[in-house]
């Protein structure tokens, strides 16, 4: 945690008493820390500033004359934001430094925004306007994330076309995000659904085919006919669907994959520099899943051509393979089947088809039944029975694994429940094995190995994989988990996959006789023959269909819809791939196209990406840590080996805003019924108290309840810097600051400058409290100077409140470009301490001094305290302790 954190809670029980008519606190009390800063969701850290007083509350909020007029002040400046377009994204200018501020792509569902959603588009907000105003070229674009599953459910659900429904959405949140103030260029707005969006989605998906990164394969994958399309493994429980409880079950489905296994490599090396949350970077790294071990090849008895191949990190335990396991849907096991048990392993293949991955591998309850085939150890020469067990899945590794139970404690479960032997050929580096009542998995030294006895695991490793290779029978690999990325879906709301088959009809039949759109009319579709879209015939338009609703036909429901899908070119038939694209696909790279959207002659240009690339802020919740990033990353490197960006990463820096729970500690959600509408905030109380809040519950990155009753201590802060900002203005001279006044000043300029940079902005909040509650004690003589530096700090995170109070200083022009404060460092560093002074270990009284005063002027000011005089009068002075700046004990005796 940062520093500046650290300082939070103590800031905001500093707050909690500053807010008093006059309070003159040292402000160095701001840099102190405390303990227990890390809260938990039920966090009561905005609680203890709120704790104001009675009088306080009355005179800081319930006289009408002196509220602001939130509503009336935020609609003022919304309209002249969008009348001047303030915020339109500059040319570069190449004398200036530059900052892309990035949201993750929102998804315009028809509940719209809640409470939570704001937060991290609050967070960029602030850093964009406060970049700006720090001279930077500053880029800060927003746009949809339109098409998906749950637009088309919702469509189906309501019997209205997506289109129309995701355009509502989209009207809806894009009202919510202008009512709060968010400074983004509205000219760069984007959505994957937009047709020219659409054609350079299918553009770069040209680009990966050509380069051989999209192909089709015939892939298990979990199909649920209710809802008509393929799911995640994420997506199934217990054999239903996640959406709507629907069966779902295991097909082999013609399915097209990106290659992005063959990136493995280059995606876990790009990590290395980024700025990025560690718990991110290692969920990355554990989904590339990079592991480096041995191929070995285990031959079918009774079948010279065949062999089952298997991939271990632990080659040095190879002589205690007792058994080998395969996946149900691994090719050879119908081929490895004795007659005896053909029929028991084609009803346990049938009853796992149902289950997905993810609920096979998190079961507890192993399972399995023997194939009746054997293979053949490729060192030791024995027979090796073969099992098939639903814990290997066939989407990873080789589907098949050697089994270890000595040596593995999930092989050692296996062989426990069905009797299987135990070899036991690693002892440990010193003694003897204790147990072996489990499996023995350290490394440690071989044993009953043979040629490798002897050997520490690290060299049997070696040893081993040298053999293997010497033997043709494996030998060292490097292999990733990261499995290649099924990009097919079997929905209407997607892209169109820009890629066409030939016809066949029997032979003999003339094709300008026959009509595939016709029933009956028998043709066969060479998926094997695809052919790409011509790029000038891009966008490649989805049908128009009054039934999109999904079927059981795995081709998807653009295979009804026959006029779009044949089609005659040169006298021959054709037919369109009716799969469309998965959501991720627009949202691989929605940052290229903010560049420029209105450029019809390219995705990007090779200038907008020089200008503008990389991402330098990158804001976005955690649950995107994995798929998004990869897929974005994956395609951008493509992007890179073809010359398209000259970047070879596309988000510098990633920030993942803390999740904002319900006011009862739980995700919000309608079910629950906790869901707050930031319409009512904005309402009631305004825009500004809604961002700000948001900014100061804690920490960005924390977890934190919303509790509506407690926006009120911000809306009471508002009120207050609004009426200090009127006072200063309504002064006919500008009054002179006095040096305590000053010194407050500068020190907030440097906290709250320190702070925004850190993206600490509770605690940049809890600074301007303290400035402001000073001012205010000043009565009428409050100096313009500092009320001016006030207005600029406070626009960042409440803006309409900034502009208004810079209008009422007698600013004519917005202050969004209006330089950043600067402060004097000599200014925010104390030239005098207050000291504590103790008499024998006891504290009788404090002393003001110089910090680099010296003993003797500590003690003449210490003994012309009256009570440590007292203390001292007719004793002997033993011992004096002196720490400069820090303490003073006079022992007396």
């Amino acid at each position: 945690m940062r520093p500046s954190a650290l300082s939070c809670m103590f800031l905001m029980l500093r707050v909690a008493t500053a807010f008093t008519p006059r309070s003159t606190a040292s402000f160095g009390l701001l840099t102190k820390n405390t303990n227990n800063v890390q809260r938990t969701a039920r966090s009561t850290i905005p609680k203890l500033w709120m704790s104001t007083t009675e009088e306080e509350t009355t005179t800081t909020s319930s006289a009408a004359p002196n509220a602001y007029p939130f509503a009336e002040v935020e609609t003022k400046w919304q309209q002249y934001w969008k009348e001047n377009n303030t915020f339109k994204t500059p040319v570069r200018n190449p004398d200036k430094p530059k900052k892309y501020v990035l949201d993750m792509f929102p998804y315009p569902s028809g509940a719209g925004l809640h409470v939570g959603h704001p937060e991290g588009y609050t967070a960029s907000d602030v850093m964009a306007r406060f970049w700006r105003m720090q001279g930077y070229d500053v880029l800060h674009p927003i746009g949809w994330d339109s098409f998906g599953l749950p637009a088309e459910q919702f469509a189906i659900q309501t019997g209205t076309k997506p289109e129309v429904t995701t355009g509502k959405n989209i009207a809806n949140f894009k009202r919510q995000l202008q009512m709060l103030g968010f400074s983004y260029d509205w000219e760069k707005e984007v959505a994957t659904t937009d047709v020219d969006y659409v054609k350079w989605t299918q553009w770069i998906f040209l680009q990966l085919y050509k380069k051989g990164l999209a192909e089709q394969s015939s892939v298990s994958v979990n199909w649920c006919p209710a809802l008509g399309t393929v799911l995640a493994n994420e997506e199934v429980i217990n054999g239903l669907s996640e959406r709507g409880d629907h069966p779902v079950e295991r097909l082999p489905l013609r399915q097209w994959i990106l290659k992005i296994t063959d990136y493995a490599d280059r995606l876990e090396a790009g990590l290395e520099g980024l700025d990025w949350p560690s718990g991110t970077l290692t969920a990355q790294q554990q989904w590339i899943g990079k592991s480096t071990g041995c191929n070995i090849d285990f031959a079918v008895e009774g079948k010279e051509d065949e062999t089952i191949s298997v991939f271990t990190t632990r080659a040095d335990t190879i002589m205690g393979v007792t058994y080998v396991t395969l996946a149900p849907e691994h090719p050879l096991v119908s081929s490895l089947c004795s007659d005896e048990q053909k029929e028991a392993v084609d009803e346990y293949v049938k009853a796992t088809s149902s289950r997905s991955d993810l609920d096979r591998t998190s079961s507890k309850e192993k399972t399995g039944v023997f194939t009746g085939g054997y293979v053949i150890h490729p060192i030791s020469g024995e027979r090796v029975p073969v099992w098939v067990g639903d814990y290997v899945l066939g989407s990873y590794g080789t589907g098949a694994v050697m089994a270890v139970p000595a040596h593995d404690a999930r092989d050692f479960e296996f062989a426990a429940k069905f009797g299987l032997e135990v070899k036991w050929v690693i002892k440990p580096q010193k003694g003897e094995l204790e147990s072996t009542d489990e499996a023995f998995t350290a490394p440690g030294i071989a044993t009953n190995s043979g040629e490798f006895d002897g050997l520490s695991t690290g060299k049997a490793k070696k040893a081993v994989g040298k053999k293997l290779k010497d033997m043709g029978m494996g030998g060292p690999k490097v292999t990733y988990k990261l499995r290649d990325w099924v990009f097919s879906r079997q929905r209407y709301w997607g892209e169109p996959i820009p890629i066409y088959f030939p016809v066949d009809f029997p032979e003999g039949v003339d094709p300008a006789s026959v009509d595939p759109k016709d029933d009956g009319c028998e043709h066969t579709i060479r998926y094997d023959q695809g052919i790409p879209v011509d790029e000038a015939d891009l966008p490649l338009k989805l049908p128009e269909m009054e039934d999109f609703t999904p079927g059981d036909d795995p081709a998807g429901c653009l295979a009804r819809a026959k006029d779009w899908r044949y089609f005659q070119q040169d006298g021959k038939w054709f037919a369109r791939e009716t799969n469309t694209m998965p959501q991720w696909a627009g949202s691989c790279w929605y940052y290229f196209r903010y560049l420029n959207p209105k450029n019809d002659e390219e995705a990007f240009s090779k200038k907008d990406d020089q200008d503008w690339m990389p991402v330098d802020l990158y804001v976005g919740g955690a649950e995107h840590a994995v798929l998004h990033l990869l897929y974005a990353r994956f395609w951008h490197q493509v992007l890179f080996d073809l010359g398209y960006t000259q970047h070879p990463e596309p988000f510098q820096k990633l920030v993942h805003q803390g999740m904002i729970l319900g006011s009862d500690g739980e995700k919000m959600s309608k079910s629950r019924g906790n869901v707050v509408n930031p319409d009512d905030i904005v309402e009631s109380q305004g825009g500004d108290a809604l961002r700000m809040y948001e900014m100061f519950m804690g920490p960005l990155e924390a977890v934190k309840p919303w509790q509506t009753e407690q926006v009120s201590g911000v809306v009471r802060f508002q009120n207050k810097l609004y009426n200090v900002v009127k006072a200063a203005a309504a002064n006919d001279d500008d009054v002179e600051m006095d040096e305590e006044t000053t010194k407050i000043l500068h020190k907030t300029m440097k906290k709250v400058t320190e702070d925004v940079e850190a993206m600490s902005f509770n605690t940049a909040i809890s600074a301007m409290m303290v400035l402001t509650n000073h001012l205010q004690s000043l009565k009428k003589d409050i100096p313009r100077e500092a009320a001016e530096k006030l207005a600029l700090m406070v626009s960042p995170f409440a803006p309409h409140l900034g502009e208004e109070c810079w209008q009422l200083l007698g600013h004519e022009e917005s202050l969004t470009y209006h330089p950043w404060v600067e402060y004097d460092e000599a200014l925010t560093v104390d030239s005098t301490i207050k000291m504590g002074v103790q008499v024998n270990g006891k504290v009788r009284g404090e002393i003001e001094i110089a910090k680099d005063a010296d003993q003797d002027t500590a003690m003449e000011l210490a003994m012309a305290q009256e009570r440590v005089a007292a203390q001292t009068e007719g004793k002997d002075i033993k011992k004096v302790i002196f720490v400069p700046g820090r303490i003073l004990n006079i022992v007396a005796k």
